[in-house]
């Protein structure tokens, strides 16, 4: 269990930036829904070592000493042969802020680490022209899941080839049988499904605070942060359109349907969706096309970074496996362990799997998510064949669930969510 007296515990990706941008002397660009936990990391970080700065774009102090030159920010760091960090909490804030930023990395870079924490996405680190590329490690940072939780501080999280290995080490076990665990497990996965992985509201644990913080981040993510990145005008639809997505987890995602509900333009709609997107509230996973028959090409399913906001408990589940999923993708990615990418499976005649990971561009875990169920889904006998994956799991939301059968020479186990979960990032 989290510890509520150590909300700054460390994080997950803490290790991978020491050790890839810290030690490269390059610029850790750390990025990820509003609230997961960015600040504290960076805090942490600049703690551990003992030297260095932080600024907020929130504090209008640190706005004019930047606007004036942003090498006056140095003056509150002891430069010195142990290198200072000097943080800059989200900057995209500031005006100009991304030629400012490379040439204050060109001529300091060398002598002071760098940190930069962002909410909204900054996809223009990635463009053209004068942009960082070559400069910066970029990690996303997600919030708290199963696997986070249950490893202590200092253990790393598991690499793909050691979480394959861990997880059919259980699987020849027959699934874990440590009484202890199991209701540890379940007392974690349970408030990871009642509060969410946003750090505030899972340590809490407390029912009042919890929906007092639910309605103020999506208050907030609308009134402020949209208008921030957006134009948009009719906030109000917006507002409309964040309560009728979490109905709408867990299925085929119909703009159309959504355009009927609330009366506006098809194109007014993908582009609500698409700056949600860039806030962080919601997130798609596209239909896997590659070897698969009659594969659809386009339609996508979105899923929620919060996911307790779904009301119903399988959708919820199926998002909460789902952001797990993405959560070890990025990391892993992230990182340098290779291409990860999430998928789902659908065909046009509705044959469906969940999830699939696909590690440098070849299928290599798909995953079923069942409320309880205990029999496997008809539709491993259509994709198993044409995906050829070694291993195919089947989740169930009881503990202690464990079945194993064999199709076209894949290894399809039914195991709980939590065995799974446990091992990821």
């Amino acid at each position: 269990m989290i510890d509520k007296k150590r909300k700054n515990r460390r994080r997950y990706l803490e290790g991978a930036i020491v050790e890839l941008p810290f030690k490269d002397h390059k610029l850790a660009l750390i990025t990820g829904p509003r609230q997961s936990g960015k600040t504290s990391l960076a805090k942490q970080l600049l703690e551990q070592r003992g030297r260095g700065a932080y600024w907020n774009w929130d504090d209008i102090a640190v706005k004019r000493r930047w606007s004036k030159n942003p090498a006056l920010i140095l003056e509150d760091i002891q430069r010195g042969s142990a290198h200072p960090i000097a943080v800059f909490d989200e900057i995209h804030k500031a005006s100009r802020w991304k030629g400012a930023l490379k040439g204050f990395f060109d001529t300091y870079g060398g002598e002071v680490d760098i940190v930069v924490t962002g909410s909204a996405r900054m996809n223009i680190f990635r463009r053209g022209g004068d942009s960082l590329l070559g400069r910066f490690y970029h990690f996303r940072l997600h919030p708290f899941s199963l696997g986070e939780i249950m490893r202590s501080d200092d253990v790393a999280p598991p690499t793909p080839d050691e979480f394959l290995e861990e997880l059919l080490n259980q699987i020849n076990g027959g699934s874990s049988h440590d009484p202890v665990s199991s209701e540890r497990l379940q007392v974690e996965v349970d408030a990871l499904l009642q509060f969410g992985g946003f750090p505030d509201p899972l340590i809490a644990r407390d029912k009042r605070r919890f929906q007092i913080w639910q309605r103020s981040r999506r208050a907030v993510l609308i009134r402020e942060d949209l208008r921030d990145l957006s134009l948009v005008q009719d906030l109000s639809n917006v507002e409309t359109l964040c309560a009728l997505i979490p109905e709408r987890i867990g299925s085929l995602f119909s703009v159309r349907s959504l355009q009927e509900d609330l009366l506006v333009s098809y194109d007014s709609v993908q582009r609500w969706l698409l700056w949600l997107e860039e806030l962080y509230y919601i997130y798609q996973i596209k239909p896997y096309q590659r070897r698969i028959k009659r594969s659809l090409k386009k339609e996508g399913k979105r899923y929620l970074w919060d996911w307790s906001e779904i009301p119903h408990v399988g959708a919820r589940l199926e998002n909460m496996v789902g952001s797990h999923l993405l959560k070890a993708c990025d990391y892993w990615t992230d990182v340098g362990f290779g291409q990860f990418e999430l998928y789902y499976l659908r065909t046009k005649d509705q044959q469906e799997i969940d999830f699939l990971i696909v590690r440098d561009g070849k299928p290599w875990l798909p995953i079923e998510v069942k409320s309880g169920d205990e029999n496997f889904v008809k539709s491993w006998s259509f994709f198993l064949p044409q995906l050829k994956c070694p291993l195919a799991i089947q989740l169930s939301s009881k503990q202690g669930v464990f079945r194993e059968s064999r199709v076209a020479g894949t290894r399809l186990v039914i195991m709980s969510v939590a065995d799974l979960l446990r091992r990821l990032v």
